[in-house]
């Protein structure tokens, strides 16, 4: 795809981050793994290619290399990390594996001007930069010089200007890399001349001619589930293709208060769109009932998801196509290589394909796009803020929330917290600050006084993080006057709970959500 930069991935936890950082200048990017990079170079034609960090050794046998041809192409090429030692090893440099590792945070000093750092750092500056390195380069390839070198790595910037190929052993794509974001908007912008113009706009009138030119005359159902991703995707179809689409929202007793009538009320009466609502609230209760696995959980409530959405479906009749919204991580985490950071996917997502029975096609068309990236094209849509704006909900619902043993009177309990806590949020101001804030009602049950009396109830965690996509996120700092007004609240007014606490846990790249 001209115009676009194609991400060789190595296995880094942070290669979502370049494409993150890419799609933030303006310009459009995708992931690759090293092993299937070869074939893309072809179908994908990018402007420019980068070499993501990994966690392998160049030194080892047999160990991740960028294909030939990427140094061949004539197009900028710049290593990050692990992509600059394999540069390096290809090109005819040395890597070695000195006494010295260097993890954390480093002051890079730059010794040189370079065309990176053009407007980014001057020649002789300090200037933090994030490492994660023990390998390190201890000879650089024929035709590049060294612009900026750190304590533990003699070359951590170097540069072929001639033959536009750059590479640094830092992480300019983590935010401890202070102006790390301007210094891969230069690459992309002044080295491989990107004008820097892909927006939400233009990508929503060009989904919509491909969504008309995949669909045709076709009908299309599409699995609603009240979330964001899943709401987007049927306003965006609706919008290309009409009452083509159908919609269908299985109610699996599983959501928060008052969410079912939210989803059912604005599609139906604001949006227009046709709209099946199929309350299977009881056939999912009770195969559930009493089971405490999280992994059994999912599967019973994938397996029955798919057996009532299937009955449904089949009463509209002549519909070939099944709208996803699945997302860009989804797919990238889809196809990991064997021993990256990715390689099990969540087991929520159906991102590997569709049951033979169901005999239709796949209409995905957010596969492109991050999270936040699906926020901004609602926006662009006109859709509610209430539904773009909302709080990412999973789609085993509440099963998830309540470790342990799954019970109706244990899913009330947490509603009833779960409502005060949201309620809390919104009265602070706070609710468009967090990414994503939920109540937990933990398999646990404390010996607690109330009033004179000696009560043995649950105790209830809260969790609210911040993040852009969710593919990291730190806990967000509520001042302590907010919880304790929380925890009062709660303990008060849900009869179960007698204790709450606070999870401060933040999510690093790689790990699954919080259960």
């Amino acid at each position: 795809m001209k115009n676009s930069i194609l991400i060789i991935d190595f296995g880094s936890q942070v290669t979502q981050l370049i494409a993150r950082r890419v799609r933030e200048a303006g310009v459009y990017s995708e992931i690759v793994p090293f092993n299937i990079a070869e074939e893309k170079l072809d179908s994908f034609s990018p402007s420019g290619i980068i070499l993501s960090g990994g966690p392998a050794s160049v030194i080892g046998d047999e160990t991740p290399r960028a294909p030939k041809r990427v140094f061949e192409m004539g197009i900028p090429v710049l290593g990050i990390c692990y992509g600059q030692q394999t540069m390096c090893a290809q090109l005819g440099g040395r890597v070695e594996a000195p006494d010295h590792r260097e993890f954390g945070r480093a002051m890079l000093e730059v010794k040189k001007e370079c065309p990176l750092f053009d407007g980014v750092w001057d020649v002789g500056s300090s200037n933090q930069v994030w490492m994660s390195h023990g390998d390190t380069v201890t000879q650089i390839p024929e035709g590049f010089d060294t612009v900026a070198t750190s304590k533990g790595a003699p070359f951590a910037a170097i540069a072929d200007i001639k033959r536009n190929f750059y590479a640094v052993q830092f992480h300019p794509e983590v935010v401890h890399t202070l102006k790390g974001d301007k210094l891969l908007s230069n690459f992309v912008h002044k080295i491989c001349g990107l004008a820097g113009d892909w927006t939400m706009a233009a990508f929503k009138e060009q989904a919509i001619e491909a969504i008309r030119l995949q669909v045709g005359d076709a009908k299309v159902i599409c699995g609603l589930s009240g979330g964001v991703d899943s709401s987007v995707a049927a306003v965006l179809i609706h919008e290309a293709i009409g009452d083509q689409l159908t919609c269908v929202y299985v109610d699996n007793g599983l959501m928060r208060t008052g969410e079912s009538e939210q989803v059912v009320s604005l599609f139906r009466d604001k949006y227009n769109i046709p709209l099946i609502h199929r309350d299977a609230s009881d056939l999912f209760l009770n195969e559930l009932e009493g089971q405490d696995d999280p992994e059994t959980k999912r599967k019973i409530i994938g397996r029955i998801f798919i057996d009532v959405f299937d009955e449904e479906a089949s009463k509209i009749g002549g519909a070939e196509f099944l709208a996803q919204g699945t997302l860009y991580p989804d797919v990238i985490e889809s196809v990991s290589f064997s021993g990256g950071p990715s390689v099990t996917i969540k087991s929520h997502h159906n991102v590997g394909g569709l049951p033979e029975r169901m005999n239709m096609k796949l209409l995905e068309p957010f596969r492109e796009l991050f999270k936040d990236e699906v926020r901004a094209l609602g926006r662009e849509l006109g859709m509610a803020p209430e539904l773009v704006d909302r709080h990412p909900f999973p789609g085993p619902g509440l099963a998830i929330r309540v470790p342990g043993a799954l019970s109706r009177e244990r899913l009330d309990i947490l509603r009833k917290a779960d409502v005060i806590y949201l309620e809390e949020i919104r009265n602070a101001g706070l609710y468009d600050e967090i990414w994503q804030a939920f109540a937990v009602l933990l398999p646990v049950r404390t010996v607690g006084v109330m009033g004179d009396n000696r009560t043995y109830d649950y105790v209830c965690a809260l969790r609210a993080v911040t993040s852009t996509d969710g593919m990291t996120a730190d806990y967000y700092p509520f001042e302590h006057d907010f919880l304790g007004r929380v925890s009062t609240r709660i303990i008060n007014e849900v009869q179960g709970i007698n204790r709450v606490v606070y999870d401060t846990t933040s999510k690093p790249p790689g790990t699954i959500e919080w259960e």
